[in-house]
């Protein structure tokens, strides 16, 4: 089987701004990236690519076989799941968090005339049940915290089954206790080898969910490092990335990240 997902020498330009700058990056069956690196590093905008919501200025971006701008993506967009904070922004405030999560049966934003099977009504409450707000079911989405809301975009990422499913900062925003109630239900995720191909982006290391296999470290719209996950978040590769000294440390797979010579208790 070849790539699920690859972008080959692609470039983005924004009038006289490069923002992406001869990338090329593959995905395979079965792995589970981290996009990671420090602000206007072009994390989003490689998510943007894959998930057919930007063309390249310049390169080719496949997504499942199919390069982009030589294929219907209205037909290659449900295999692939995407939670954001500009889908967050899109998303009905009134709308229950079950409804959420169905319409995205039909790629929408909001329940209107379409009909729901009970088999897709059923679905939808079993994803929020793994992802611990299947209590919320019946809630407006606009009363939920800011990681209910997260959990149950990812619910609605994965309602369609797709065959990629992207994280833009699922992390972003949550308190600690937060953070880790995410970090445990992506790694179970991570971890079921039913799941489907995973790519989350971050710029903190220590929202990097355990079971996740590789990494793809970017400075400036380049490739500083891209391949198992061991080998690119490294002391030398973050420091590179992000322009200071670094420690990096791991425990139980899970990583942290310091300045160097900083003080520990």
């Amino acid at each position: 089987m070849g790539d699920v997902l690859e972008l080959a020498e692609v470039s983005v330009r924004r009038g006289t701004r490069t923002i992406l700058d001869d990338v090329s990056w593959s995905v395979n069956e079965g792995e589970r990236w981290v996009v990671l690196g420090p602000n206007g590093a072009g994390k989003t905008t490689v998510i943007q690519l894959v998930a057919g919501r930007l063309h390249p200025t310049s390169g080719k971006v496949t997504i499942i076989g199919e390069e982009v701008g030589r294929t219907d993506l209205s037909e290659l967009r449900p295999l692939v799941g995407l939670a954001s904070a500009a889908l967050d922004q899109r998303l009905p405030a009134g709308e229950r968090a079950i409804d959420v999560v169905v319409t995205a049966s039909y790629g929408i934003t909001g329940r209107w005339r379409e009909q729901y099977e009970e088999l897709d009504l059923d679905r939808a409450q079993v994803l929020l049940d793994v992802f611990g707000v299947g209590d919320l079911a019946e809630r407006t989405y606009g009363t939920l915290s800011s990681g209910e809301r997260k959990r149950v975009q990812i619910a609605r990422a994965l309602m369609p089954d797709p065959e990629v499913l992207l994280l833009d900062e699922p992390a972003a925003g949550l308190d600690l206790g937060g953070r880790e109630e995410l970090m445990a239900a992506l790694s179970e995720l991570a971890g079921d080898g039913r799941s489907p191909v995973m790519v989350l982006v971050t710029h903190h290391v220590e929202e990097i969910p355990a079971g996740f296999t590789h990494a793809l470290l970017l400075r400036d719209g380049r490739v500083e490092a891209a391949g198992p996950i061991e080998e690119v978040l490294t002391p030398q590769h973050l420091s590179a990335a992000f322009g200071l000294d670094l420690e990096v440390e791991r425990h139980r797979d899970r990583y942290s990240a310091r300045a160097a010579g900083s003080a520990r208790s």
